[in-house]
């Protein structure tokens, strides 16, 4: 079983961390990562932004040096950033954009169609939104025309779940992270956004499962495991994303 780790942070307090929404997270650095998937195939991944990084890009670069080519960055940036600064995170190994709309910290939504083209058509990265599902008819219009758009923890909710299978059946990714703080019948939602796009769906550790109601559990993998065939968990577990994150 090979895993490409599709969402996880790492938060080095030798790098600013801002408090959200009233929240401050612990101390997760490089090395409590690897310790705790250790006994886990994990053969690349994606480190990703939270709201409590900001527009912070020294604790990226440094924890992508320390993972290895076989990992990449997804970062948050504002839109007045310089061409040259995105090029050169995209030689560093970022190869994402992120809008977090739940929690913030991230570029306003109102950017989005601009900001997602911008990159896209610089570097290639595509854009990740956290975003509750339920939200998506707003900007359903937006999204499904831009380049590459992937939604984070399975959209959030069971309301939403219509909505984003609409946008899956349109090429949108998600993200098979986050099972300890969503709100929706899992093995249900799992096998929709999968019958509906086979190449749609990518697994995520989402560790340290920062504000989760329960941390990322081996069972997670299990489910995954029990739920498909074994072509079908490494599409989910390590091709979706591998193929989603590769230049």
């Amino acid at each position: 079983m090979r895993i490409f780790d599709a969402h996880f942070h790492i938060i080095d307090f030798d790098f600013p961390i801002f408090e959200n929404q009233g929240y401050t997270p612990s101390s997760y650095i490089v090395t409590d990562y690897q310790n705790e998937t250790a006994d886990l195939n994990i053969l690349g991944g994606a480190i990703v932004s939270g709201s409590f990084h900001g527009f912070d890009q020294e604790y990226l670069l440094k924890a992508l040096k320390q993972m290895g080519p076989t990992f990449c960055g997804v970062t948050q940036l504002p839109f007045t950033v310089p061409d040259d600064e995105i090029v050169s995170l995209d030689n560093n190994g970022v190869r994402a954009l992120r809008f977090n709309i739940k929690r913030g910290g991230s570029e306003d939504l109102s950017k989005l169609d601009y900001f997602a083209r911008r990159v896209y058509d610089l570097v290639g990265w595509h854009s990740e939104l956290y975003i509750d599902a339920k939200e998506l008819p707003a900007i359903a219009s937006t999204i499904e025309n831009l380049p590459a758009i992937s939604i984070d923890h399975l959209g959030i909710s069971e309301e939403g779940l219509p909505h984003l299978l609409k946008l899956v059946d349109k090429g949108i990714h998600v993200k098979a992270t986050g099972f300890g703080r969503v709100e929706l019948n899992l093995e249900d939602t799992l096998k929709s956004i999968y019958e509906t796009n086979p190449d749609a769906l990518m697994f995520g550790t989402d560790l340290p499962s920062t504000r989760a109601k329960r941390p990322f559990d081996y069972e997670d993998i299990a489910l995954i495991q029990d739920l498909f065939d074994e072509k079908a968990t490494d599409k989910i577990l390590y091709t979706n994303a591998l193929k989603w994150y590769s230049k």
